[in-house]
């Protein structure tokens, strides 16, 4: 059988295609890059905004207008809207989030135990979901209360994964030729709390370290508050990227406890000077919602001087989305559309100086960058890109496909794909 995949949304779905991908192999079934040739499509879908949800149905649709005849839907938005989703033309089967880690051995008939019989060297998805880079579920769920947000109630409470299956599916990625992993969970930071010996994330994180020969390790979002004692201390291995995503949401204390969101702005900027202290070149990236109900202009300006005193490499801005089902949807003072758009155009040009001013540091330096991807220019030439440890794009002419090697290249300027480089010959 042809199993084609296709995901929208964060690095835990895209982790859990590829966990479903591998199971498929060794079941004996192929993984195709386009949903034309598959006898079967799985698409994991997400509900993090009203835009994601729109996004998860066109890629149902898309896949139906290639021939898809038989179409599982999973995730967050098929879970909220499992009966919506099966309306759409194609989809035979809607698989919820309680559900997902069986979808593979429950649509063969299998008993799940026969996928963890070995490790499997990782094979990239093909098409445009192929990485160089493998992302690791460690954990699922989540345990906050955050007034905005839906995921809480499509994913159920934080559930982590044991120390043994995650060092599991990091040595088939290993064996397949991988040199960067990345963690993830929809609550990365709360990984072991749920355990009846309690752990913390730093202990995960010490054992990886010490015990593979992961060349990077890179850490996906983190809530501020999830940071222990000494955790920057991990930085003493190289190994561990010097980028750290910390979802901010808002600079102002007002909004932020209207949020219920842990953290106000002293205590993640006190976390953010405790980082650049050991770390000064950590790339600092956050979300941030605009458009808040509540928000007034004040508070809005508030927020953005906020950010202005932080200084982000980078950052992802939406305006607020009312997600039925949460707290936030029903609350007094929702913000005209109109503002909203306008207040996130507003953060976003304080967002694109900031990663200006952070990339322009670079120029002139010489980073270590792992090539993601090579496109042959038929020339005999090959434009490469791909990402240094503290996550900035870079690109360069070179002549052979240079994919998931790691190479020294000192940054030039900018360009139209991002930093430009030149390989450092020795």
């Amino acid at each position: 059988m042809k199993v084609f995949f296709d995901t929208i949304g964060c690095r835990l779905n895209q982790s859990e295609i590829e966990i479903m991908a591998a199971q498929f192999r060794q079941a004996g079934h192929d993984v195709v890059a386009d949903a034309a040739f598959a006898d079967l499509v799985i698409i994991n879908t997400c509900s993090v905004t009203s835009a994601a949800a729109s996004d998860s149905r066109q890629k149902i649709r898309q896949a139906t207008k290639k021939g898809a005849g038989h179409i599982i839907a999973t995730g967050c938005w098929a879970t909220l809207e499992p009966q919506e989703a099966l309306r759409l033309p194609g989809v035979e089967n809607v698989v919820l989030n309680e559900n997902k880690d069986n979808l593979v051995s429950d649509f063969l008939r299998l008993t799940p135990f026969i996928f963890d019989l070995e490790p499997i060297a990782r094979e990239p998805l093909p098409g445009e979901h192929q990485r160089t880079r493998a992302f690791i579920k460690v954990q699922d769920g989540c345990d906050n209360f955050c007034t905005f947000c839906i995921t809480k109630v499509a994913r159920g409470k934080g559930v982590s994964r044991e120390l043994v299956e995650i060092m599991h599916d990091i040595k088939g990625a290993l064996d397949g030729g991988v040199n960067e992993i990345v963690l993830t969970g929809v609550h990365l930071g709360s990984w072991g709390r749920d355990f009846d010996q309690e752990k913390q994330l730093r202990e995960l994180i010490e054992v990886i370290l010490k015990d593979t020969t992961v060349t990077r390790l890179r850490l996906s979002s983190l809530e501020p508050w999830d940071l222990g004692e000494n955790f920057f201390g991990l930085w003493e291995d190289s190994r561990l990227c010097p980028h750290l995503h910390l979802p901010l949401q808002s600079g102002s204390a007002t909004i932020l406890k209207h949020m219920a969101r842990k953290t106000s702005p002293e205590k993640y900027m006190q976390i953010v000077q405790d980082a650049r202290a050991v770390v000064p070149e950590m790339a600092i990236t956050t979300d941030m919602i605009v458009g808040f109900p509540g928000e007034s202009d004040a508070l809005f300006e508030e927020s953005l001087n906020f950010v202005r005193q932080v200084g982000f490499a980078g950052g992802h801005i939406f305006p607020f989305s009312a997600r039925p089902g949460t707290a936030a949807a029903s609350y007094e003072d929702q913000i005209p559309i109109q503002i909203r758009k306008r207040r996130s155009a507003a953060m976003r040009a304080v967002f694109a100086e900031m990663t200006h001013n952070y990339q322009s540091s670079y120029i002139g330096k010489t980073v270590e960058v792992l090539w993601e991807s090579g496109e042959d220019l038929g020339n005999g030439s090959w434009l490469m890109k791909g990402l240094t440890g503290n996550y900035l794009r870079i690109a360069t002419n070179t002549f052979e496909n240079l994919a998931n090697r790691i190479d020294k290249v000192t940054i030039q300027h900018f360009s139209n794909h991002g930093l430009w480089g030149e390989i450092v010959t020795n």
